[in-house]
């Protein structure tokens, strides 16, 4: 299964490169030059009843009979990426959780947390940091880390707001302004290597990740229409002194996003629409939209 999901991230990302190298040939910055850089806050809201298990179905997220759970998730997100020197920058995430599990069980207690959850630093590196200037698309390596900055539990009463473990993650990323059109097209591809979570146990499975995408704007208005997936390998625990391994986690989503020029930055709303997943019932993935609303800022203006 992570074979092929290697050579579906790597053949996504060939076939889009191709694609680009076909089109008009024009500029475009790529790593943010020093100084500049964006900032962008959103709000996402995800509330259902179901979830992917290990076949790929959808079923309810509580299995007992007379009994119905409910996952609601919002989150605060903070992204913002920051150029270093020429031919490379900064990316930061960090997002704020609210989780609650609601069940219609009159003995099964709600549970609620509020924190902050797992934060990513990347660190991205474009030709132009070694002398080279022009090609035909731009191109960048990405490379970055999530750290456990959120609250991880093993007690059942408990919702965590971290995974519980560091994760590594090289990416290869490429774009294209399509010039004259008012068109680009971006994509990347990469791993995710994800640690031992000692507290549990377990060996998570490492990754492969995709993302492609096409967007543009007419006066105002902006929209952007992409897919992103991951594919993993199957995680493994150790019980009763045997290795026992269970289904890789899977995900694709569409995300479609609108867009409106408001003030300095854009306002933006976008859904992301699961239509493949796979899961656990122990770190179990929701099957429903996500829907997310944000403002995005950027400057070319360097800061110093």
């Amino acid at each position: 299964m992570m074979c092929c999901s290697r050579r579906l991230c790597v053949s996504g990302l060939f076939v889009l490169l191709a694609a680009l190298l076909a089109a008009p040939v024009a500029s475009a910055q790529w790593v943010e030059a020093p100084g500049t850089g964006w900032a962008q806050v959103q709000v996402s809201h995800q509330q259902t009843e179901e979830g992917f298990n290990g076949d790929g179905n959808v079923v309810p997220l509580v299995q007992t009979p007379g009994d119905e759970g409910e996952s609601i998730i919002t989150t605060v997100r903070f992204t913002g990426a920051l150029g270093l020197v020429r031919g490379a920058d900064a990316w930061v995430d960090i997002p704020l959780h609210r989780q609650e599990f609601n069940s219609t069980n009159p003995v099964t207690e709600d549970l609620r947390n509020t924190g902050l959850g797992d934060s990513r630093v990347y660190l991205r590196m474009g030709p132009s940091l070694f002398g080279v200037d022009a090609l035909p698309v731009a191109v960048a390596l990405r490379g970055g880390a999530k750290f456990t900055s959120g609250n991880f539990s093993v007690d059942a009463e408990t919702i965590s707001l971290s995974e519980g473990q560091r994760d590594w993650e090289l990416l290869l990323e490429v774009g294209k302004s399509l010039h004259p059109w008012p068109v680009y097209v971006q994509g990347w591809a990469g791993y995710r290597w994800r640690e031992r979570n000692d507290e549990i146990d377990r060996d998570p499975g490492n990754e492969g990740l995709f993302y492609l995408a096409a967007g543009g704007s007419v006066d105002r208005f902006q929209w952007k229409l992409a897919v992103d997936g991951l594919f993993g390998e199957p995680s493994a625990r150790q019980a009763a002194g045997a290795r026992l391994e269970v289904s890789p986690r899977e995900l694709v989503q569409v995300i479609p996003t609108v867009g409106w020029q408001l003030g300095p930055g854009a306002l933006q709303a976008k859904a992301r629409l699961p239509v493949h997943g796979q899961s656990t019932r122990a770190n179990q993935l929701p099957a429903a939209p996500t829907f997310v609303l944000g403002y995005f800022l950027s400057w070319n203006r360097a800061l110093w």
